[in-house]
Order: structure tokens, then sequence, then C-alpha cells
């Protein structure tokens, strides 16, 4: 493992367990080349991405995963910016889609098909399960493809999806779920702080159909999902099923999870991408941009303040 300190703990959990297993979690990246502007530092993107594989290269990773947008919305451009970022990367790289990176109504450009999105951030097909030391990673497709969900920025993990699924949980000994969207406690988070403290803030688009996929996830012993989304770090338990939702490396707080499964528990810190000075630009920027913006800073700087959000054992 690397001597490099690690983050502040997000969360102890009592599950998954396993042998020595350390993950890197990216998520929601949005690198744009070609803009700028807006609480996603679009300038600065593709410098945040590449200082986050940086350092998870001192970090003695087993594997990088990535629950999407990886790009600003699909363009072909963008993704060419993320395959070069990725390739001084020695670890594994499985990712899957994010709203921003399939195919939606009004693009303007054309998004890569899924089969090469599943060859180059995967492997080789979607959804997948890989085993990446004493885990199965569990990749699912929540976003959409050009014949679905092609006029919303929802997400859903249908039936078909649902049903591979329950049949590779019956051959993976302890796996981790890997999606994009989140489940209605996190969601829910959205909406009380909506309630309470910012009644103008915008619904942003979440899960359709949560409860099956849930429910297929629980019978099968996947007792963790990792999700992005949302850019902020937080946490919550659907059907059985704990969420760890990532935030982003585009905008406050710049960050990336590192997760550290042990036959004790598991353990998930956060690392930050930028300096303070970093973090403070993104943060007066994205408070700065929107009502909607506004909110989901005020919640992630709560849950930072909140560390750990879970404690269910002790090293």
């Amino acid at each position: 493992m690397s001597g490099a300190t690690p983050g502040p703990v997000v969360a102890r959990l009592a599950r998954p367990t396993a042998e020595h297993t350390r993950l890197a979690v990216v998520a929601d990246p949005h690198v744009a080349v070609r803009a700028e502007g807006t609480s996603k530092l679009f300038e600065r993107t593709q410098a945040h991405f590449a200082a986050a594989l940086d350092d998870i290269a001192d970090r003695g990773v087993d594997a990088v995963l990535s629950p999407g947008d990886l790009t600003k919305d699909g363009e072909p451009w963008n993704y060419e910016a993320v395959d070069d970022a990725l390739a001084t990367l020695d670890a594994p790289f499985y990712a899957v889609p994010g709203n921003h990176d399939v195919h939606k109504n009004g693009d303007g450009h054309d998004a890569p098909p899924l089969a090469r999105f599943a060859d180059e951030y995967g492997p080789g097909e979607l959804p997948y399960r890989v085993e990446v030391g004493g885990v199965d990673v569990i990749g699912l497709n929540s976003a959409g493809a050009v014949d679905r969900l092609t006029d919303t920025h929802d997400g859903r993990v249908d039936e078909a999806q649902r049903e591979w699924l329950a049949a590779e949980l019956d051959a993976a000994e302890t796996p981790i779920a890997l999606v994009h969207h989140n489940f209605p406690p996190v969601t829910g988070q959205l909406s009380a702080h909506r309630e309470a403290v910012e009644p103008e803030m915008a619904e942003i688009p979440g899960l359709r159909d949560a409860d099956p996929l849930a429910a297929t996830l629980a019978d099968g012993g996947a007792s963790l999902a990792l999700t992005g989304h949302y850019h902020l770090p937080t946490t919550g338990v659907h059907r059985g099923v704990r969420e760890v939702a990532t935030p982003t490396t585009c905008s406050f707080p710049q960050s990336y999870l590192l997760a550290d499964v042990t036959p004790e528990g598991t353990t998930i810190r956060l690392v930050p991408v930028a300096d303070e000075t970093g973090l403070e630009t993104a943060h007066a920027r994205r408070v700065g941009d929107s009502t909607t913006a506004r909110a989901l800073t005020s919640i992630a700087a709560a849950r930072v303040a909140s560390f750990p959000l879970v404690e269910e054992w002790s090293p």
C-alpha cells in the first residue's frame, strides 16, 4: 500500500468484507476541452480528472471505478480527452455510463455507441461482473442508450438487466454494485433540503423503479452500491442496500473516494484533488451559480463537516 496520507473517513461499514482490496472511485469528471464556465468549472475538468488519476497512482489500488459522467455531454472529442488521461493509468479502470455520457434528444453531436464505452471503460460488455481482488464489481447501466431514456436524464435499470443481475449475483461471493443514479433515501436528502432550506431548488433527475433493483441486489447479497450523479458525498440505505454516493472531481468538493475492503469491514475515505484555494474557488463559483447549485454545495459542505457519516465498526 502507498505511504500517502489518506483523506478523512466518510464511512466505516460492517459489510462488505473480503481479503484486503483497495478501490478508487472517481465520479462525474465531466471532462470538457471546448467549454468553460459554470459551477462545473469546465475549463478545469480535464486537469481535475488528471490530478485524481495522478494521486491514485500512488495509492496502491487494485482498480479504479467510475459511476459515470466521464464527459460533458458525450462528445467524441471529450471522450478522446478522457482516453488521453487514462493512457498512463496502470490499474484496471471500470466505469458505467452516466446520463451525460449517452445519447439524448437534442444533442448536436453523436455520442459514441455503448459498445465503445464497454470496450474502452469496461471489460467489453455492459452490464458486467469483474473480479477485483476479493470482490466482484457489478457494473450496471442506468443511463440509457440510443433507444432508451433519450428524452430524460432520469435513470433506470430495466428488467432485462435485473434478470441478468440476479443470475450473476448467484455466482458472486462479495458483490459491489456500480451504478450512476441514486436510490430514494439519497434523493430524499435533496428533497428534505428543498423543503427546509431552498424551496426554489430544482428537482434533479432520479432513478426510476428503484425498488425492484434494490430488492434484486439485496436478495443476491450485494450490501454496497457505489453511485455518482449528485456531485456530493453522502450515504443512505434502501431495502437493505447501503448506497455511498461519490463526490465529483469537477466542482466542490473536488475529490474521489478510496475504499478499503478488509476482513473486518470496509473503510471509505475522501481524497481531495484540489488545494485549499482550488476548493475555495469551486465553492464560491458553485454557490453563486444558481439556487440548485448552491443547494447541492450546501448539502455537500454539511456532509463533509459531519464525517464520518456512518461508523459501524472501529479499527
